[in-house]
Order: C-alpha cells, then structure tokens, then sequence
C-alpha cells in the first residue's frame, strides 16, 4: 500500500510502498475512500520541515533546550547523531481520514467489516486505528463531508471548554477550518460570534455562515470591534483558533473579554502572559487538548479502556460521534469548506496548492480499485534488490525498527557479509525506512516469515571481520 510521508530534515513529501499493518486487538483495519488536509496544522509542519537548522530551532525553543540537557549528560557528538537521526526518520502525515473497515481486531465487538468510518488514520491506502478514535458514519452523511470529522472535533472540545450558554458573545480569532467550524458550533449553543482573519476568503465565509466577520488586513482595531460587538463591559469568551507566534493574540484576546470572562486556545500563539491582562479581570485561560478527553493517554487509546460517561461525559470519539450527528441532522454545514481536491497518487501537489496560503479544506480521493482481502494479505514490500555479494550468505531477519536498531545494530549488520533478507515493525513505515538505508531486501509487519525462513542464528565463522 502506499503512504504519504515527509522528511522532517529537508521536507521532501512522496509516496511510499509499505506494508499494510497487523491488525492488534482493540483496533480496526480501514481501506482509505477520502482523507481531508489539514491546512494549518499540516502546513505548519510542512513549513517547519522544509526550514533550516536555525528556523526549526527558533519555531521550537522548548526542543532546543532539550538537545542542550542531553549534549550536557551525553555528550555533543552522540547528541548530534540523536539529533540527526531524528529528523532523518520520516513522519506519516495526516489524520482525518474515512473509509471502510476491511478487518476487526479481537476485542472490537461494535464495528464490523464493511463499516464506513472516520478515524485520525494518516493519508495512506490503508490505516489501523484504534477502536476509540473512530466513529461510525451515519448513512445521509458521505464521505466528503465525514473527512471534517477530526478537525471538527478539535473545534468543538474547544467550544465545550468555553462552556457557552444561551446568548452569550464569543469571539473566534483566526478563520480557518477549526475557527469556521468552531464559529457554527458556538452559534448552535445560542451564541453571538464574532470572527476575525487577516484572510478576506475566510471571513467572507464566517459572514455566510451567519458570524459578523473582521478582516484584520484592513488595519482595523480588533479590541475596539470587539467591544462594540459585545453592547456590555466586554466579550463573554474568546476561542484562539489562529497560529502565531506573536503573543499579542493573547493580550488582545483578555482586552476584549468582560470581567470573569474566559480564553480558550485551541491554536499555536506566542504564550508570554502579562499578568496585568489578567488579574483585574480575574480572567480564566484554558488550553484546549486536541479532540478532546482521552487524547494521549495510551490506556484509553490503545488499550481501550474507556472513561465512565458519569465522570467524563465527553471523550475524544464521543465528539467524534457528536460531530457526525450535527452533520446527519444538518446542524453543521462543512460542504462550502469543501475545496480543491486531488487523486492521492498526486498528494504532493496538493500540498504545493497549500503552500500558497489560501487553499482550505483540500480532499485526498483513493481510487479503492484494489480487493480489500488483498490489501490485508499486502504484509511484505520488497524494498531493495538483492546484493549479488549476499548470494550463498546466511540469512537474516530484523525485528524491530527503532531508532537504536537504525542508529547502531543495522549499520553494524550491514557491514558483514550476511544476507539481511527482512525486517520487521509494528506499523510497516520505520521498516521500510530502515530497509532503504541499510540494504535490506524486505519490509514486513508479519514477523512469523522470518522465522520460516531465516537461517540459524550467527557465530563468529560466518560474520565478516
């Protein structure tokens, strides 16, 4: 199957051939029909991949710092090669992604092959998912409109921490998929919003959706249009969907708000808080986690143990759920952010549409033209040719794919004289990555060939000195 993966060193995107993942207990194998990209965070990492040295490092001080402490305890030259080899491990990029379930792992006893689902899966012909990031698609919704699923999430656990009731007025900075999004979902809680984009597209938009809508490129004031927009002492809330690293946003949002008003962010904004800004309004400020409660936290994600509803009413597939359900009762409206779209094996040119800084709500299609019983059965992807100096060697399996494996144990088997015919991971990318590098024949997730195949293990006759 193929994915679309980024370098994080030099930003290149392709397409690569990988092997389709093992299905584990508690999650779900999902043949892809559409996934949506996300224009601010994916392009965000795009910008950072493709920057230098010393613009990745300005846009992640925190980071910085880290690699600091570890060349401090573990010297510079290891450090550098961490460093390295970090940015050299390709991402997979994406995460809102529908399509069918084609094979259910044991322990998932309320979806079944042939579901329609959305899921945070990657752009990728296929994907496993956890049970509890996906959710089921109701029939009148297709899957244009069930691409927006995760990304409306993200807008509406940011709503839910705003907490807004019946009449009240919130502002939403920064227009893009999640400020639309979060702009309907504010107005379906009763809520007077108002929107602010340097982007005239993106508020032209917010205005069809029934928002007022500010362009800021215009020079306008947004404190004092805020003000006049809220009739009292001030807004009741403000939701920060922009991505900046000004601080400003910050000051300017607790200037607009009313005494004991509140500031949700669910963007990327500078976050050196004055304290002056907040203390004489005794303002609340809330960062909001992505899709919701649940959110990395591997026991509920991975190990599928799910939070009493009578403590947390809303985990992160609980809004996904709820999100689908706006959509099948037409109280969400994500068909006019429906924008260009493109067949996956031309993704990459659709990522070139998104560097020019306008496009939201690009659509991937996938073709689907393969049976999904061969796509399940796709464990292996022949990487590398054979090298003619293997012929006669002892052969080799791998598995495992980490960074260790990749910095140290494949260099090193590299250099002998065996045949390192596979090696084996979990997801089937960090394989295939370390096949390409290392001149193994074969990545696979399915670790039993190796063990049919593979010689008996090394002594020291047969490794080259």
């Amino acid at each position: 199957m193929k994915q679309l993966l980024q370098s994080l060193d030099s930003g290149e995107l392709w397409l690569a051939d990988v092997p389709t993942p093992a299905v584990r207990p508690g999650h779900v194998l999902i043949q892809t029909s559409t996934s949506l990209i996300s224009a601010g965070t994916e392009r965000m990492l795009t910008d950072f991949a493709r920057g230098n040295y010393l613009a990745k490092a300005r846009q992640q001080p925190d980071r910085v710092k880290q690699v600091i402490d570890k060349a401090a305890t573990d010297g510079v030259g290891a450090t550098i090669e961490s460093v390295r080899a970090k940015l050299a491990q390709p991402i997979p990029m994406g995460y809102c992604n529908v399509g069918t379930v084609i094979a259910v792992g044991s322990g998932v006893e309320d979806l079944a092959v042939g579901d329609r689902v959305a899921s945070n899966g990657n752009h990728s012909e296929a994907v496993m998912v956890p049970r509890h990031l996906c959710a089921r698609i109701p029939d009148d919704v297709d899957d244009d409109n069930a691409a927006f699923t995760v990304i409306a999430a993200i807008a509406l656990q940011g709503v839910r921490l705003i907490e807004p009731t019946l009449g009240e007025r919130v502002a939403v900075v920064g227009l893009g998929l999640v400020g639309l999004l979060a702009g309907q979902l504010l107005q379906a809680n009763g809520c007077q919003v108002i929107g602010f984009d340097f982007q005239a597209d993106r508020v032209e938009q917010a205005q069809k959706f029934g928002m007022t809508a500010v362009d800021l490129s215009n020079g306008s004031d947004p404190v004092q249009v805020a003000q006049d927009f809220a009739t009292i002492a001030g807004l009741d809330g403000v939701l920060i969907t922009a991505s900046t690293s000004s601080d400003e946003v910050i000051s300017q949002a607790a200037q607009m708000c009313r005494t004991r008003g509140r500031i949700v962010l669910t963007g990327v904004v500078g976050l050196n808080l004055r304290r002056e800004d907040f203390y004489d309004k005794e303002l609340s400020f809330r960062v909001s986690c992505s899709y919701g409660p649940g959110r990395y936290d591997p026991s509920y994600e991975f190990e599928g143990n799910d939070y009493p509803v009578g403590f947390v009413r809303w985990t992160e597939q609980r809004n996904f759920e709820t999100v689908l359900e706006l959509m099948s009762g037409d109280r969400l409206d994500v068909s006019p952010l429906v924008g260009a779209r493109f067949p996956f094996d031309r993704a990459v040119d659709a990522y070139d549409e998104l560097e020019k800084g306008s496009a939201i709500g690009l659509l991937l299609d996938y073709e689907n033209s393969v049976d999904p019983a061969d796509i399940v059965a796709a464990r292996s992807v022949d990487v590398v040719v054979k090298r003619p100096s293997s012929l006669g060697a002892p052969v080799l399996g791998i598995i495992g794919a980490g960074q260790f494996a990749q910095l140290k144990i494949l260099p090193a088997l590299a250099s002998t004289n065996v045949r390192m015919k596979y090696v084996a991971s979990s997801g089937g990318t960090s394989g295939t990555i370390a096949a390409k590098k290392n001149g193994v024949e074969t990545s696979t997730t399915d670790e039993s060939v190796i063990f049919d195949e593979v010689d008996a293990p090394l002594d020291d006759a047969n490794i080259a000195k």
